[in-house]
């Protein structure tokens, strides 16, 4: 499997998830998550974490994370760690906790912090385990309403920030910022990450690679950085899956959605057009892909295949 692409520096701010080995729980009592939190604590004092948000479910977690430090690995060791050893002690068990790498996006702060914690703080909802994003314990968003007193490890004044000065101000707009999507459907702020790695606009990625990633010697198990190192195209796109592609032509399109929605950084509904479908229609195929490919060894052998070829195009 490939590696994901990492890109570290003090003050980056990430988007961090981690899911159960096999989809299994990682959370099965009120003092997992207890424990976990201290993890999240601990990590704030002894590498200069800063947790901005959370949601812990059954089988996954959700962070919100800055790291002034630039230590990113370091943090994470400590937290998928530390509790995957009190896990397993707990239980009286070995082996892995977590499936495979956590997966880290970077994100240009400004532009997306806002909707990046509402989505986390849905997330109970979007899996119907809650009707209120309030009435859910193990997330951030009792405390970012007021309604219970934050830890003094969880940071909230930025996002907060955003909605007034005064906390009662603040705390009252979150809540309605939030709130306004609970019976809606929305585009997940995911959905607009380039290459698995960077969420941010076109200004904020270009200066990203230009920073720390231009300089970086090419890896064959980072897709990611040779992709984001190189002016990708849909055109590219198209020309290599046909390439590789010839005698299953939905397959073929589907392929040409997945890769074009993670490599070229186009808006959705300027994808969509390339397709004659909406911003919908690109989600909803990119979506069967990649569950195809958590299940489809071929599948993935010839989109890796695809991305390879990406990879060697020059500039």
């Amino acid at each position: 499997m490939a590696r994901p692409l990492r890109i570290s520096f003090p003050g980056a701010f990430y988007h961090i998830t981690s899911r159960g080995n096999e989809q299994k729980a990682i959370f099965r009592s009120d003092r997992d998550r207890e424990k976990f939190l201290e993890y999240l604590e601990s990590a704030t004092k002894k590498y200069d974490a800063i947790i901005h948000a959370y949601c812990l479910m059954d089988n996954h977690y959700h962070l919100i994370v800055e790291t002034p430090a630039g230590n990113l690995s370091r943090i994470m060791a400590h937290i998928n760690g530390a509790y995957t050893a009190y896990f397993n002690t707990k239980r009286k068990r070995s082996g892995h906790l977590f499936q495979g790498r956590y997966k880290a996006i970077l994100v240009e702060a400004d532009e997306y912090a806002k909707g990046l914690s509402r989505y986390i703080h849905l997330n109970p909802i979007r899996a119907k385990i809650a009707e209120t994003p309030e009435v859910y314990e193990w997330s951030s968003y009792s405390c970012y309403i007021g309604k219970k007193k934050a830890p003094e490890w969880l940071k909230m004044d930025f996002i907060l920030g955003y909605f007034g000065k005064k906390p009662s101000d603040s705390q009252k707009n979150y809540k309605k910022f939030v709130s306004i999507l609970i019976d809606q459907e929305y585009k997940s702020p995911l959905k607009d990450v380039v290459s698995s790695t960077i969420l941010g606009t076109q200004e904020f990625i270009g200066s990203i690679k230009e920073k720390y990633l231009s300089g970086q010697k090419e890896d064959k198990d980072l897709p990611a950085l040779k992709i984001l190192s190189r002016n990708i195209t849909i055109q590219d796109i198209f020309n290599e899956v046909d390439r590789v592609i010839k005698d299953d032509v939905k397959l073929a399109r589907n392929i040409k959605v997945y890769l074009s929605q993670r490599y070229t950084g186009e808006k959705l509904d300027d994808l969509g057009r390339h397709f004659g479908i909406g911003g919908s229609g690109v989600c909803q195929a990119g979506r069967r892909i990649a569950g195809q490919l958590e299940t489809d060894n071929s599948l993935a052998k010839t989109i890796k295949k695809i991305e390879d070829n990406l990879s060697r195009m020059k500039v």
